[in-house]
Parts: structure tokens; sequence; C-alpha cells
């Protein structure tokens, strides 16, 4: 029963939302975000942490941290609009940097391992590779609510974007695996070490871990491996910023290996998070220093 009223409530923000103008969607998915800030000071603070370890301890945030939960909520506002028929246009909308780093290496024929942050619309960069001819397979969370979980899947793969489930004892590496030796693409997040059990990186300047294993896909597997930003424009439409493919260590152990280049990969996140530090949906705790700050 619980399940089920969850989910109920995932669908009245879908029938809510889905009707809407995709201009008036955008500003009542930052309305509510903005809403959000003042309702949920402990998510507040976390947020301005994160972003004074970006633009610095004696920069004033107040104002980013606003536009972080307005950014966030027009994520969800736009999840929940979704069709299959407004597909094309969120694909039209959509400016590529760098897209000629993408196909040279699709074109190497040994897969493409893609990382991403939790920015912008991260759902709207399947939609992208998809109308490149490059479908991803990326993995995703099983959450304890079934029917959203489901849905979850349902939404990416309109977008095209093929899902395969982790948690609850499930295995994605082999799935993943199978994908790039079969010469395409997987997509997957970065920057948050869900398990607990990542590679230490320094990260903003504080250690923090992330997920080892895009770049293990990579070191067993050859494929080029590139980081991709995603942002939202003012008004209609996001932005992506693809980057050259990362050259991973060739000497060391394959831990050393991997650990060099998960170091690697933070830093280009790094990057990619700097040029729009709001559209950087983190409102969990990242850094050692957040779990013990909230505890």
């Amino acid at each position: 029963m619980k399940d089920r009223f969850g989910f109920l409530v995932y669908r009245l923000f879908i029938g809510g939302l889905g009707v809407l103008p995709q201009g008036v969607m955008y500003r009542t998915g930052e309305a509510l975000g903005r809403l959000a800030w003042y309702i949920a000071p402990q998510r507040r603070r976390l947020v301005q942490r994160h972003l004074h370890r970006i633009l610095g301890a004696e920069v004033d945030v107040k104002s980013k941290s606003k536009d972080m939960f307005a950014s966030y909520g027009r994520y969800w506002a736009e999840v929940f609009w979704l069709r299959p028929d407004r597909k094309e246009s969120l694909v039209a909308e959509s400016e590529l940097v760098n897209e000629q780093a993408l196909h040279d290496a699709f074109a190497q024929g040994k897969g493409m391992l893609l990382i991403l942050p939790h920015m912008g619309n991260w759902e709207v960069a399947g939609a992208i590779a998809e109308s490149l001819g490059m479908p991803a397979l990326s993995a995703a969370e099983n959450l304890p609510n079934p029917l959203i979980t489901d849905w979850f899947v349902k939404i990416r793969e309109m977008v095209g974007i093929e899902i395969v489930l982790t948690g609850r004892g499930m295995r994605a590496s082999a799935a993943l695996a199978k994908r790039l030796k079969e010469r395409k693409t997987v997509a997957l997040l970065g920057d948050r070490d869900v398990t607990g059990k990542g590679v230490p990186v320094i990260f903003f300047g504080e250690e923090t871990t992330m997920p080892p294993g895009p770049v293990a896909l990579a070191v067993r597997s050859g494929a080029p491996l590139l980081v991709v930003g995603s942002y939202f424009q003012d008004g209609r439409g996001h932005r992506f910023v693809i980057s050259d493919p990362i050259h991973l260590p060739e000497d060391g152990t394959k831990e050393e290996r991997i650990a060099a280049g998960v170091q690697m990969v933070a830093d280009n996140l790094e990057e990619k998070i700097r040029l729009k530090p709001e559209d950087w949906h983190l409102f969990v705790p990242n850094w050692p220093s957040d779990r013990e700050e909230s505890s």
C-alpha cells in the first residue's frame, strides 16, 4: 500500500506537469525548487557547503544555492513533463560542444564510455546519443519502491537509454562489459560513490571517494572514456560539453592505473561542474566532512 501511495504521488505530478506548456513547466519547476530552498534548511546548508568548495569559502553562495534548488526543480518538472512525442524537440533545442570528439571516439570501434555528473537533465543526454546513432546502456539503482523503479526505467527507455538495475544483489558490470564488447555505448553517472567503497580522490580540494567501475571498464576493454557536462540553457534547451578522451595511465598495476584514472575523471568532472555549478544536483553528503556535520 505504501509503495502504491508513493507511486500515485508521482503520477499526480506527471499528470499535472504533463499538460503544461513547456515554458510554464520550466517556470513552475524552478519556482517549486526555490520554495524548497526556504523549507529545507538542512539541505540548504549542505548545498552551500558544496558551493563553497567550488567557488571559495569567501564567496556569498546564498543566491547560487537558490539557483541550484531551482535547477533541480526544473529537472524534475522536465522529467515529469516528458512524453515520447516531445523527445524530438528536446534534441533539436540542444547544443553540443566538441561533438567531433564523440564521433571520433565511437569510430574507433571499441565501444565508448561516457561519464556524467548529476547535472542539468542527463536523461536528455541519452536522447542525444540515440539521435546520433549511439544509444546508451546505463546502470540505475533498484529503488525500494518497485513501482517508481519501473517508472524511471520506462522514462529512460523512452528517451533512448537502456537500463540495467543494480542493488539487491544484482550486478550490472557483466551487462556493461558485454555492451562495450559489442562496440556500443555505455553512459554512467560518476560523481557520487553510492556504495561507500570507492577509490579515494581529491575533489574540489578535499578527499572523498568515487566509483571505480567506469574506469575499470575502460581499462579492461580499451574503450575510450569521455566526460560529458549537461547544462540547462536559459529558457528552452540544453547544452552538453564533451571532453576529449581521457588518456588513462598505461604503467603500474591494474589497481594503480584505475586509481589514477579515477582521479583524472574527478579532475575533469571538476572542470565541467565549475562551468555552471548551480546545475549540479548534489543534495546529499558527498565528502566525509559532510557526514560528520550532519551526524
